[in-house]
């Protein structure tokens, strides 16, 4: 009897060159394959261990495998994982309820991908604008904000302004009105009765961490309010525990119409998102109208319904806001030695490098080779957004990282 030879386990550099020929190009990775990870930390195939500062853009806000949202996945992994919305499932109910009581909202509609839930809004606020506020059909207008990351889709595209995203994939959909961030005077004057919604980031993360004035927030919501239009807050990567609240419009106590949550909401262990609105936004969705194969399943609805248990003891959110202290004092440190600003709520910061030290792409390979993943954007900006479960020495030991690449 012939044996097949077993096959040695291939290195990180041959598993990255055997990507090249057989994957799409749309991304460019740092020079790491993980294998294996556990709370704040990740080691790639050759067993080296590195400290993530990224946490999967938010989505590993409670570190990766957390024991609690394991748990919760396998368990639903020995019941039952899909039926489909055609039926109903045991799971979906306690789920809904559990993240409208988190959100102080009514109705949840239940999506896999943030872009999901941002084009779902889309279509809620349309349909909203045409049988409730009047508008005349096919009229209906969405501002934005200059400067947005809502996703990828050839709709979400259409209003972005970054040129990277846009070109080559028109022609684009029309509906909608780009006005500054942060500027309520331009808000204003691009808002009439054609206006079914305003959509904005609480705080733009793909932007570098752009944070509003203080008073923005409410002054958005006031604006609406007067002209009759919806706000959607898009808190897909600012949700959940990130800036040091459950929300980040909770900073101003401020309740949109409309709530898009993603990344954190599935732990890490599967791609769940969330429209969250009032019962007179969503109840203009009828049977047909709209709908996921995926969205609502009982394995998301179980490691959703875990994720809301966790942020209902309030203890992440507590966390973000302490260590967000050491990582601001961090920061201010290293401003004027390499570092010219940055941005920074909770355990989340965007931070601009000095270009003549090095691109936001070189500093991060820097801080690969001193076990340290962080991510790029905007040229010589890098984004820090470590799990919430991280402790303050590895905080410090990260920031330590960042200082010895910049001298």
């Amino acid at each position: 009897m012939t044996v097949a030879p077993v096959k040695a386990p291939r290195t990180s550099a041959e598993l990255i060159s055997a990507e090249t020929p057989v994957l799409a190009h749309n991304y460019h990775p740092l020079p790491v394959v993980v294998a294996r990870a556990e709370g704040t930390w990740v080691e790639d195939v050759e067993g080296r261990r590195y400290l993530d500062l990224l946490a999967g853009y938010s989505a590993l806000n409670f570190g990766h495998r957390h024991p609690a949202l394991v748990e919760a996945a396998h368990r639903q992994l020995d019941q039952l994982t899909l039926t489909s919305r055609a039926f109903h499932n045991d799971r979906l109910a306690g789920f809904a309820e559990g993240l409208a009581e988190l959100t102080g909202l009514d109705m949840v509609l239940p999506m896999n991908t943030g872009a999901e839930a941002v084009e779902s809004a889309v279509k809620v606020a349309r349909k909203w604008a045409y049988e409730i506020k009047g508008v005349p059909a096919d009229r209906a207008t969405i501002v934005v904000a200059d400067g947005n990351f809502h996703g990828r889709t050839t709709t979400i595209v259409s209003f972005s302004t970054d040129e990277s995203a846009r070109a080559g994939f028109g022609p684009f959909t029309p509906g909608f009105r780009v006005v500054p961030y942060n500027d309520l005077a331009a808000l204003e004057a691009a808002v009439d009765e054609t206006t079914a919604a305003v959509l904005l980031e609480p705080i733009q993360g793909e932007a570098g961490v752009v944070i509003p004035d203080d008073g923005y927030l409410t002054g958005v919501r006031d604006l609406t309010r007067r002209a009759g239009c919806l706000f959607i807050a898009d808190e897909i990567q600012s949700g959940l525990g990130r800036t040091g609240r459950t929300l980040a419009v909770d900073h101003e106590a401020v309740r949109p119409d409309m709530l898009l949550l993603g990344k954190a909401l599935g732990g890490g262990i599967v791609p769940v998102s969330a429209v969250v609105a009032g019962r007179d936004v969503l109840g203009v969705l009828r049977p047909g109208e709209h709908g996921s194969t995926f969205g609502g399943n009982p394995l998301s609805a179980a490691v959703g319904s875990a994720v809301v248990d966790l942020l209902a003891t309030g203890e992440f959110q507590r966390r973000a806001a302490d260590l967000g202290e050491a990582l601001r004092t961090g920061l201010e440190a290293l401003t004027g030695k390499g570092v010219t600003g940055f941005r920074a709520r909770g355990l989340w910061a965007g931070v601009d490098i000095d270009p003549a030290i090095g691109t936001g792409r070189r500093i991060s390979e820097l801080l690969l080779a001193e076990g340290v993943l962080v991510k790029d954007t905007h040229g010589s900006t890098i984004r820090l957004a470590p799990p919430l479960t991280i402790t303050r020495e590895e905080l410090e030991s990260a920031l330590a990282a960042l200082g010895r690449v910049l001298g």
